[in-house]
């Protein structure tokens, strides 16, 4: 492009929304372009954001809901303040492009994008990142207003470069104090952690039942931490949370975590494999789709979040055996495409290029 552009991200709620942002908003950094993120100042990008070293402006949003009752008032009212609120961030920033990667948060935004650009002489493109099988209530609603749309498809899943590039294994084993001897189960919920993966890990521990010369890297969420801390003591190396998986994916032989599609993209960009426990109540069951579109491929094993407590101990036995782990392992990194953020970019200069300079 002809000079820097600011890119306007809307996203948040979850990592699975922001981390991909993330990883475009690095690609754009990099080459002096500016960014700017909107979110709400209560949910997870409130902490994300600013931490990530972003600029974060804040408005109001609420879940989207379809039914009459008071919450559907309260959608009304805290989106109508919030479409207001991001009209003045848009005259303020004045971006050259709009990027949605998902939460309700987007629709305040992304409707605020195209109303203004009916009366501004140049208007802001706005493209949608849905990367998951089944896409969110806020992806359908938006998608009309979206000129241009990426999905695992058409781009791939952005992943962030300190997961692509992280360091060798035996720096990050050693950063982690991990056993360098043993192979290592790296087991993590969603963003806020998951109290069935806390709990079936518990048991395996407590059991006894982790198979023989291997060790388990728990990241449990803040909730669950000194719960699961005073359950299984030295057994496993425990973190509340962690804002750069880098060091935990370079550690890891294999994985056990849920099945967003942000996750997916990572696991298939490092070439791991992984026991997948979908989310039972994600939106239109999207994790499940995202998680059998990963095992059809042989790179995971799916499991019920309501049977992994009675099952874990025997999955792994299986998944563990050496010739099916290196197989899991080589069919993961056939997936992947690293590239994605690259692809992006160039899409959002194709957008912006068309936008001002109409046929």
């Amino acid at each position: 492009m002809a000079r820097s552009l600011t890119v306007l991200f809307a996203g948040g709620g979850t990592g699975g929304h922001l981390y991909p942002a993330f990883a475009i908003a690095e690609a754009l950094q990099a080459r002096g372009d500016h960014v700017v993120f909107v979110g709400t100042r209560d949910r997870l990008e409130a902490r994300l954001v600013p931490a990530a070293g972003y600029q974060l402006r804040t408005i109001a949003a609420y879940p989207l809901v379809r039914r009459l009752s008071f919450a559907l008032v309260k959608t009304l009212a805290a989106n109508a303040l919030g479409f207001f609120q991001s009209l003045r961030v848009l005259s303020q920033t004045k971006p050259d492009a709009v990027v949605a990667t998902g939460g309700y948060v987007c629709v305040p935004l992304v409707l605020a994008a195209r109303a203004r650009g009916v009366f501004a002489r140049r208007r802001a493109p706005i493209a949608l990142l849905e990367p998951n099988a089944v896409a969110g209530v806020a992806s359908r609603v938006l998608r009309p207003f979206a000129d241009d749309i990426w999905d695992s498809e058409t781009t791939g899943v952005p992943v962030r470069a300190s997961l692509l590039h992280a360091g060798p294994r035996a720096q990050a084993v050693a950063r982690l104090e991990l056993d360098p001897e043993k192979e290592t189960l790296f087991a993590f919920g969603a963003s806020q952690g998951a109290h069935s993966i806390n709990e079936a890990v518990i048991a395996l521990l407590v059991n006894g039942a982790l198979p023989d010369g291997w060790q388990v890297l728990h990241v449990t969420g803040e909730r669950d931490y000194e719960r699961v801390r005073a359950a299984v003591g030295t057994r496993s190396t425990l973190r509340p949370y962690l804002d750069d998986p880098a060091d935990a994916y370079a550690a890891a032989d294999l994985v056990l975590c849920r099945a967003g599609a942000s996750t997916l993209a990572e696991l298939s960009a490092l070439g791991l494999p992984a026991i997948l426990v979908p989310y039972p109540h994600a939106t239109e069951a999207h994790q499940q789709a995202n998680a059998e579109a990963f095992a059809v491929r042989g790179a995971a094993v799916v499991i019920e979040d309501g049977a992994l407590r009675s099952r874990l101990a025997y999955l792994l036995a299986e998944v563990t055996k050496p010739e099916r782990l290196a197989a899991m392992r080589e069919r993961a990194a056939g997936g992947a495409r690293r590239n994605a953020a690259s692809a992006i970019l160039a899409r959002i200069d194709r957008l912006v290029s068309r936008i001002r300079s109409p046929k």
